[in-house]
């Protein structure tokens, strides 16, 4: 279950980062590799959904769902309007978004959430068998990775993470690429151990505490936190996980309204107006809680990922020089993946 996960969870958007770094961060490049005009379709479906169409009210749910374990009266509605409200005014004027993530709020989750694994792994009561077969637990991982759709969310934010290297290290010019890459790459591998790390802690003490714990799959790590740190601790956590889903929110959210704006509109609407239309859609899709969001995406997750990892895979071989016929691959695998979902 552990390396499905991992597989889908981790190593496949970490693949996606890569491959758009080899392409320096400009995904019309890498989306034209299957034609102009199914390239830009592939690209506009793919941030309406880490927007406000998917992923942006997912962490809106997502962050409702893990206080919901210490205020159960919290109200959906309420809490979007809140969220939606601090989305604004963090994104109005394009906020230190990743300084705000990486230097204050990774190291707290991070150090919150391994604070939860440690103690977990030791005031566990143990293990119970599961009914499930070696290959029904993996897939199901599998299934969960695809649902995390970081893929899609790596796509677009390797410009971000691109430029952010380009303004912040001095020995890396505009002018030194390959130092630019170099220094992105380092921190993915990084990015990608230490997510692997929580993943794999917290599929452990979700199995050692699975008694008892008949609480919906978005609710999980508020409840874990409830039973392993207690009340208090367990407040905190939610919270700064709450937080956590609240800044990915605010990066998605400020991705889709410039492109909104710049692809979309041609720049014939401003990026406030963009915002706001950005922030109404997300609102409506967030109170359809965690659960109803997961049930929209699935479909469309389980016909569209695995012609992106193929593009992806292929557009790395593509560019470190093995020629590759990458547009009828990517639609073969399409029609395949059509056929299965139909038919399966």
């Amino acid at each position: 279950g552990i390396f499905g996960l991992l597989l889908t969870a981790v190593i496949v958007p970490f693949t996606g980062l890569i491959a758009m770094m080899l392409y320096e961060g400009d995904y019309n490049k890498f989306f034209e590799k299957i034609g102009r005009l199914p390239g830009f379709i592939v690209a506009a479906l793919i941030m309406a959904l880490i927007g406000p169409f998917g992923a942006t009210p997912r962490c809106i749910a997502a962050g409702y769902s893990t206080l919901k374990a210490n205020y159960p009266d919290l109200s959906m509605s309420l809490f979007s309007a809140a969220a939606c409200l601090i989305i604004f005014l963090f994104t109005y004027r394009k906020n230190r978004i990743l300084d705000m993530i990486g230097y204050v709020l990774t190291p707290a989750l991070l150090g919150f959430l391994g604070f939860m694994i440690v103690k977990g792994m030791f005031m566990t009561p143990g293990s119970e068998a599961s009914s499930l077969t070696e290959w029904n637990v993996f897939f199901y991982g599998l299934n969960e990775g695809y649902n995390t759709m970081d893929l899609l969310g790596a796509f677009f934010f390797a410009p971000v993470i691109l430029s952010a290297f380009k303004s912040k290290d001095s020995s890396a010019k505009a002018d030194c690429p390959k130092t630019i890459l170099s220094s992105a790459l380092k921190a993915s591998y990084i990015g990608a151990f230490l997510l692997a790390v929580i993943y794999v802690g917290f599929c452990f003490i979700a199995s050692f505490h699975t008694h008892g714990l008949e609480v919906a799959s978005d609710q999980l790590i508020g409840a874990l936190a409830l039973r392993i740190v207690g009340p208090s601790a367990g407040l905190v956590t939610a919270v700064i996980v709450a937080l956590a889903c609240l800044t990915t929110a605010i990066a998605l959210t400020t991705v889709f309204a410039e492109f909104l704006q710049n692809v979309i509109c041609r720049n014939r609407i401003s990026y406030h107006v963009a915002l706001v239309v950005s922030l109404v859609v997300t609102y409506f899709f967030a109170t359809l809680e965690f659960s109803g969001i997961t049930a929209m995406l699935g479909p469309i997750l389980q016909v569209g990922y695995p012609a992106l990892m193929v593009l992806t895979v292929l557009n790395i071989l593509d560019r470190l020089g093995y020629a590759t016929r990458v547009k009828e691959l990517v639609f073969m695998t399409f029609a395949v993946s059509i056929f299965s979902y139909v038919w399966w």
